[in-house]
């Protein structure tokens, strides 16, 4: 068929077969040179169908169908992705609380070690100093001089005993600092070796928090990429929807353009091939024939079929071009119009809203132009289109009739 008014571009979008999320599109790959238009025309090409606009449009409602599925995936992605982001937000301050706290012991462990260097130089000397004075002190009481220099010159022996006692006095303090500098350095080392755990637990715990904020934002990060495959995708879709929309309306209109060309202005909606339409949307009510009528309680025929559901002020619709016989209150059918349809056809439509008559006698009608809105005046107990069908003036059952013709009502 020929199109006119939308580009093949629909062929570039009929590549995308499966999109973020698990949703799959439909392929338009077989079909992209029926959809693109090809050609320009003149005149309405006479070959566009119904089924060639109903086509059309399945393929816009699938094709916003997986729109919707993704907007609302995307809702999701957007979820995860805040939440993924927050939880490495929230891993990346423990790092950081554990690497302050990690510094802070490195620092404290610097300083004690810095402790247990002195006390240790500190010992280290008091062990030299207290050495040397016992060693000294040590020879000069055990040599034979020192026994000479007691027994024989009195002065002497008390100069030597002096030097003795302030010697004696040397190591015993030296002692004192040895012990003092001995037990700094044990408590030194002692916080040291305390600080140098903890320091190697707070290590462990940094690393732990490092890789838990690694692993966090690496999640931020697919969610994050996540959620751009999914608007990459909305935004595929969204053009490709857009060349669909562009393809079925230019379809609808060259449906329009035929039926108008073939059967008069006003021609519109799903006409058969032999010009009949559906008068009403809606489902059936009371058939064709005999019932007991719900007002008046006695055993009537139904001369039509009831077609109901839509409501008061719903469209009515020709069922075949004509011309305008009658328009006006007709007793028990209410506010009524019929047509002669040709070939000794007419057709009926009753119950007529007030005020809902929209042609008028002697005007030529086409099949599916709006005629009338639906009411419920006359004998009806509620709004519904009363649709008659006459042949050379006799009733006829509208059901079967209209079903040769191409149209099934109450659909």
């Amino acid at each position: 068929m020929a199109r006119t008014r939308v580009t093949a571009a629909i062929a570039a979008f009929a590549l995308l077969p499966v999109l973020a999320g698990g949703v799959v599109a439909p392929s338009y790959a077989a079909s992209a040179t029926s959809l693109a238009p090809t050609a320009v025309t003149a005149d309405p090409p006479p070959d566009v169908t119904w089924d060639d606009v109903a086509a059309a449009q399945a393929s816009v409602d699938a094709t916003a169908g997986l729109v919707a599925k993704l907007k609302a995936q995307l809702a999701s992605l957007q979820a995860d992705v805040d939440r993924t982001q927050a939880d490495a937000d929230a891993k990346g301050v423990s790092y950081g609380k554990a690497q302050d706290a990690y510094d802070a012991q490195q620092y404290t462990t610097e300083n004690l070690q810095a402790q247990a260097d002195t006390a240790q130089k500190q010992a280290d000397s008091a062990k030299k100093t207290a050495g040397q004075l016992l060693a000294k002190v040590s020879k000069t009481a055990g040599s034979d001089s020192l026994t000479a220099s007691l027994l024989g010159d009195a002065g002497q022996a008390d100069s030597l005993l002096s030097r003795l006692s302030y010697m004696s006095q040397i190591s015993d303090r030296s002692k004192q600092v040895y012990a003092k500098a001995l037990q700094l350095q044990k408590s030194a080392q002692a916080l040291t070796d305390q600080a140098d755990a903890a320091k190697q637990i707070l290590a462990k715990l940094k690393d732990a928090a490092q890789a838990a904020f690694a692993a966090a934002q690496a999640a931020a990060d697919a969610a994050a990429a996540a959620l751009q495959a999914q608007q990459d995708a909305e935004a595929q879709l969204e053009a490709k929807l857009s060349v669909l929309t562009q393809h079925r309306d230019a379809t609808l209109a060259d449906y329009n353009a035929a039926l108008v060309a073939k059967w008069g202005p006003g021609a519109a909606g799903v006409v058969s091939a032999s010009g009949w339409a559906n008068p009403a949307n809606g489902y059936l009510g009371d058939r064709f024939g005999m019932r007991f009528h719900p007002i008046y309680l006695i055993w009537k025929l139904h001369s039509g079929q009831d077609i109901s559901g839509t409501g008061c002020g719903a469209p009515i619709y020709a069922a075949h071009s004509g011309t305008v016989i009658y328009a006006g209150p007709n007793g028990d059918l209410g506010n009524f119009i019929q047509l002669d349809n040709g070939g000794g056809v007419t057709t009926g439509y009753g119950h007529i809203i007030a005020g809902g008559i929209l042609v008028r006698i002697g005007q030529h009608v086409a099949p599916g132009q709006q005629i009338a809105k639906v009411g419920s005046t006359g004998g009806s107990t509620g709004c519904h289109l009363h649709f008659m069908v006459r042949i050379n003036g006799a009733l006829t059952d509208p059901l079967p009739f209209m079903r040769d013709r191409g149209i099934t009502l109450g659909s």
